[in-house]
């Protein structure tokens, strides 16, 4: 069975890509067929998962395996159906699969907006809400993959609310910081309205040739991403901001969604938490919290020239001097493991 996860926040700087990126790798490390969708049309995940040369190549040679041109039946009312594209397998990882994004995406944002008027969907607009999600299905199907984690891009937009709604789960990623507080409340807000918009839009497009899935994204947690550390664990001014973040997700967005029935059995939340205390971390993670990922400073260059997740850095090859680094790099592997790990309990 397909599950499909967007990783989603409103709010720009919080590790979406970088996030996405390495918990896929982990998952298809593990044996879970992925994979990645770049909704964004930055196109950040692309460039990531194959490097700025590979990147060049795919957009110069007009290369139409991406997520624009495979959408153009639906959007561009061409008589034939949407077809499943050619994905790029990410190399030295033969389970993850790439579906790249395009500069141009957001070209139909209009038109996907004017269809969400549900009065107004009618001909071939109708055909539009359920065709990003018909084409990553069949997309996923193609590659037999059992995890897609699609990155959506930091806004609040129709494309994004048409992906979110589609998905069968969804992780916050967010930042130690004013800001992201913010968000979280914001988002408290707007992800149960957009569930509440689609269990009205379900039916109405439930005879288009492309069809809204009928099933309702649920929570698998947030992320904390891009905090230093002082002896083990973040420093006090970023502990206190994670604190604060963890409240308001506890005291806003788990209610809100709960009253949309976007929210997991505790149980699994429960089973989830025991996975962090393997960590042996000086800090004790709430049950929400899937991982706390520090600073990766100078490691994130490394990994996206090279195109390859932090954790697979190669510490000579990569000119990283030190038993320090190596500790590093480890840690970050046995982080990503957990969280990989936690995904896959939550979604059994």
């Amino acid at each position: 069975m397909i599950k499909k996860i967007a990783v989603f926040n409103h709010k720009g700087g919080v590790s979406k890509t970088t996030t996405a990126f390495n918990l896929g790798w982990m998952l298809a490390r593990k044996g879970k067929r992925t994979l990645l969708v770049d909704a964004d049309s930055q196109c950040n995940l692309t460039l990531y998962s194959i490097g700025q040369n590979e990147y060049e190549r795919h957009f110069e040679a007009g290369d139409t395996n991406n997520i624009k041109d495979a959408l153009e039946p639906a959007f561009k009312a061409k008589p034939k159906l949407i077809e499943s594209v050619s994905c790029i397998t990410v190399r030295r990882n033969p389970y993850l699969f790439l579906l790249p994004g395009h500069l141009d995406l957001t070209e139909y944002e209009v038109s996907l907006g004017v269809s969400f008027q549900l009065s107004n969907a009618l001909g071939t607009l109708k055909n539009l809400p359920g065709a990003f999600n018909y084409l990553i299905e069949k997309t996923a199907k193609k590659y037999n993959a059992e995890y897609v984690l699609i990155d959506l891009n930091p806004s609040l937009s129709a494309i994004n609310q048409d992906l979110f709604v589609s998905s069968d789960y969804f992780i916050v990623p967010t930042s130690p910081d004013l800001f992201s507080y913010m968000a979280v409340k914001s988002l408290s807000r707007v992800l149960p309205s957009w569930e509440k918009w689609a269990k009205s839009a379900r039916p109405i497009f439930a005879d288009a040739e492309y069809p809204l899935p009928n099933s309702t994204p649920k929570f698998l947690g947030y992320t904390i991403n891009d905090f230093n550390l002082s002896e083990g664990r973040p420093s006090y001014s970023f502990e206190m901001m994670m604190n604060k973040i963890a409240g308001c997700i506890e005291s806003d967005l788990v209610p809100s969604l709960a009253k949309e029935g976007m929210i997991l059995q505790d149980s699994k939340y429960d089973s989830s938490e025991k996975l962090s205390r393997n960590l042996k971390s000086q800090r004790p993670i709430d049950k929400y919290c899937i991982g706390e990922i520090s600073n990766f400073n100078k490691l994130i260059a490394i990994s996206n020239r090279l195109g390859l997740p932090i954790y697979e850095l190669d510490p000579i090859r990569s000119k990283l001097s030190g038993a320090g680094q190596k500790r590093t790099l480890n840690w970050f592997k046995i982080l990503f493991e957990n969280m990989a790990e936690k995904i896959i309990t939550l979604t059994s």
